[in-house]
């Protein structure tokens, strides 16, 4: 698998719906609706992401397969999210995600994490989190797809593990910090988030070494599975 470099249309819409229509919806959640609308707020950021792929298929019909390999790479990420379950932060979910942007490109990237975060919560309990951790994870696989598009980002085990340990600890860390206090303080302070970021700090920490563990072991067998199968069958067309 390689990188063209190019970036399309479809990614650029991508870009502005994930940068800025999304975090202006999470927002509005928070501030406009006071935190009570997270299921409408979670079912808009799926919506959005939908979005570049009802492109991907202006010009022809979809074919199932296409739509289930994102749907399986999901299931994985909420399954291994639910399988470690006793095991507080060390979670697989944020290297898959890495993986499906990697192999099917940004906007799949982000559609399997936060469809992964939306799915996985009726597990472990919906909230006015549920936003944020779907942010999060899609966030990060959109990156992924994009710098792996890009050329800057390589299917190596070190590039991979790299990207992911720092992605999950300054992006996905920084976001659910901030998230916290938006749900737990009636103003915002600096102090107070500090406070917070320091708090969670070693949570973070073994998340991301979850993160780095994960691509370590599953990185090579499953980019090379779902190159075959991307070649096999010329998935999500970029």
């Amino acid at each position: 698998m390689r990188g063209s470099g190019a970036v399309s249309r479809r990614t650029w819409l991508s870009t502005v719906l994930i940068l800025i229509v999304i975090p202006a919806t999470i927002l509005m959640g928070v501030y406009v609706l006071n935190d009570r609308k997270y299921y409408f707020i979670s079912l808009l950021i799926i919506l959005y992401t939908m979005i570049p792929f009802a492109l991907v298929f202006e010009r022809r019909k979809p074919q199932a397969r296409e739509l289930i390999v994102i749907a399986v790479l999901s299931a994985i990420a909420v399954a291994g999210r639910a399988a470690f379950f006793m095991l507080p932060q060390f979670k697989p979910v944020v290297a898959i995600v890495i993986l499906a942007g990697v192999a099917f490109g940004a906007e799949a990237g982000f559609l399997v994490g936060a469809t992964a975060g939306f799915v996985s919560n009726f597990f472990f309990g919906q909230g006015p989190w549920t936003p944020w951790q779907m942010f999060g994870f899609g966030i990060i696989g959109f990156l992924a797809g994009l710098l792996y598009g890009k050329g800057r980002l390589r299917p190596t085990r070190l590039s991979l593990c790299l990207f992911g340990g720092l992605s999950t600890l300054v992006i996905y860390g920084g976001l659910l910090n901030y998230a916290s206090m938006s749900m737990m303080a009636s103003h915002f302070s600096w102090q107070g988030l500090l406070a917070i970021y320091a708090s969670g700090f070693w949570f973070d920490l073994v998340h991301a070494i979850a993160t780095v563990f994960f691509l370590f072991i599953l990185a090579k067998p499953m980019l090379e599975k779902l190159d075959r199968i991307k070649i096999k069958y010329g998935l999500i067309e970029r």
